[in-house]
């Protein structure tokens, strides 16, 4: 049976020219009112476009306010033409009101202009995030959301992956320090944890013979809010696959992003083609001061440690030295710039060398440089006529650090970053371990449950810190997308890698038991990743916040202003999941 909708027959989108000369009836919220003596004009927007109402019984204006939610029922008609309105589908037609229903009242005043949201403080628009996400351009990126995440599922089910939902109450890891804790109220003193990551879970589903995993997983963090990162909660493209190595994960990994930004990409911007670059975590350090390169940037960081020690600058020696070579020559105002950044940045300085018409040097370190010297720096840095190179000496992490900022600062302030381009690349062998700074011992890097490289033999041979792991991201544009791994699925390997970071079998068994447990019983080798949904759509989107592509964030504070999250709760709900808050 065909039932009429008493509130509208069609949505805006659906009106055309061909509706000329019926009646129709339309719903939506009252975007603006114009008054044009003796005429007014409704802008009626629903969630699909805007529909130019006229009213000439102006009566019927009475007790209609902006925002109200109304319905409005009317002739179909043609715009005279020097009104039309290109810049909408429906610019040519205009509906004449002979009713109009308030469905929805406005009682307070609006906190804001709903079309100028996006220029009111974030606060603001996050109290109010049910009238900000009325604002086109905000509801835009929401349904561009959506749209990504249907293609991303489409493309997984295409390469065979099967989606299967994991659990979001779970067990709290040793290295749960971000876990979000939720109190059992059958069991006392016991507690769930919400999934940093469903990890245990999916390497749990190879286990199980369940070849190709994906879901598009929720994650919950306790995390500090960053420009790319959400607090609390995000979204990624989880997947798994068994029988697979490091190479097939990548092959995934770019035939899915590849055709998602390929899809998605403005008009005009190009996406890297597989395969992508493979950087090594130590030459990505060495070349650009990070682990998430953005290779839009020309710019190159060399080492000159070695050279320098040669050098009678004293202030070099027995440091590391990076050098980077910025092909053209800087005014005295933009020198200025650069050391007003890199002492903002905690460096003492900055020192420079330019590259003159005569072939010769000019810069403050010039002198400290024997002259036998010169020409092995000219091609250590590939130095030309008119060229500026920058130095950065400390220890060798913090070089690296303040030599990745200088790289990212120049490029950006001489404009060489590459336009309308997503550039991607693999970074792989990632440290397996690393000194924790309270203990002082080997603790893990990264994912605990990573496959070393060298296997048991590289455990039991090798200085924990030599040890690499088959570890790897994928970083587009500076941005993390993706980190994975090849899993570590055998027993022996697991207990010793543990045990290197200071768990012992018994915290193993406890912590891990269902992947220890389910490793007696053919595990097969298996490896995945997981690229995070909401920083692909922020960089689609060209949003310089993550926030602005998920319909209910948290605030940078970890706070939902709307809802008032968090809150306080009863002192009945404490005692029934045996909570005490202490002062």
């Amino acid at each position: 049976m065909d039932i009429k909708n008493i509130y509208r027959d069609k949505t805006i989108d659906k009106m055309t020219e061909a509706d000329v000369g019926s009646e129709v009836r339309l719903a939506g919220w009252v975007e603006n009112i114009r008054d044009h003596g003796g005429v007014s004009f409704i802008d009626l927007r629903d969630m699909y476009g805007v529909m130019q109402v006229v009213l000439r019984d102006t009566a019927l204006l009475d007790g209609i306010s902006r925002e109200q939610a109304i319905s409005v029922k009317g002739l179909v008609e043609h715009r005279d033409e020097e009104t039309y309105n290109p810049k909408i589908p429906t610019g040519t037609i205009e509906v004449e009101a002979h009713t109009i229903d308030i469905l929805g009242k406005v009682y307070e005043q609006l906190p804001f202009e709903i079309m100028t949201s996006k220029e009111v403080r974030e606060d603001v628009r996050l109290k109010y995030r049910y009238l900000d996400l009325r604002n086109e351009r905000v509801k835009d990126n929401i349904l561009f959301r959506s749209k990504v995440i249907s293609f991303l599922r489409k493309k997984m089910e295409d390469m065979g992956f099967v989606e299967i939902q994991t659990p979001i109450l779970c067990a709290s890891s040793p290295e749960g320090a971000r876990d979000y804790i939720v109190p059992s109220r059958r069991y006392k003193g016991k507690f769930y944890a919400l999934p940093q990551a469903p990890q245990q879970y999916k390497q749990l589903l190879m286990v199980s013979g369940f070849d190709k995993y994906f879901q598009i997983a929720p994650c919950f963090r306790d995390e500090d809010a960053r420009a790319d990162r959400s607090p609390g909660e995000f979204y990624q493209l989880d997947f798994e696959m068994s029988f697979a190595t490091q190479e097939d994960v990548f092959k995934i990994g770019e035939e899915v992003l590849t055709a998602t930004f390929k899809e998605f990409a403005p008009e005009g911007f190009e996406v890297t083609e597989a395969p992508y670059p493979i950087i090594s975590y130590k030459e990505a350090m060495l070349k650009f001061g990070s682990d998430k390169p953005d290779l839009r940037n020309p710019l190159r960081i060399i080492d000159l440690s070695e050279f320098f020690e040669r050098c009678t600058f004293k202030p070099f020696h027995g440091k590391t030295v990076r050098a980077i070579n910025v092909p053209r020559k800087l005014s005295k105002g933009q020198h200025e710039k650069m050391l007003k950044f890199a002492t903002g940045i905690g460096m003492g300085g900055l020192g420079y060398l330019e590259v003159l018409e005569d072939g010769s040097y000019k810069g403050p370190i010039d002198k400290f440089i024997p002259d036998e010297l010169k020409e092995e720096l000219r091609e250590k840095a590939s130095l030309n006529i008119g060229d500026t190179i920058f130095f950065i000496a400390d220890k060798e992490a913090q070089a690296a650090n303040f030599a990745g900022q200088i790289r990212n600062e120049l490029g950006a302030r001489l404009d060489l970053i590459e336009k309308n381009a997503y550039r991607f690349c693999y970074i792989n062998d990632f440290p397996m371990y690393e000194i924790d700074e309270e203990t002082k011992k080997p603790g893990f890097t990264h994912n605990p449950f990573s496959m070393p490289q060298g296997g048991l033999e590289a455990l039991t041979t090798k200085d924990p810190l030599d040890i690499l792991a088959y570890q790897y991201d994928i970083v587009c544009n500076g941005v993390e997308l993706s980190s994975g791994a090849v899993r570590n699925h055998d027993m022996k390997i697991m207990e010793k890698a543990f045990e290197i970071a200071g768990y012992s079998k018994d915290v193993l068994e406890k912590k891990f038991g269902a992947l220890y447990n389910a490793f007696q019983f053919g595990a097969p080798p298996h490896a995945g990743m997981a690229p995070g949904v909401d920083r692909m759509i922020m960089l689609l989107r060209n949003e310089e916040n993550i926030r602005e592509v998920i319909a209910f964030p948290m605030s940078g504070t970890g706070q939902d202003l709307m809802c008032g999250a968090p809150n306080e709760v009863t002192e009945m709900q404490l005692r029934e999941i045996h909570i005490k808050v202490r002062d």
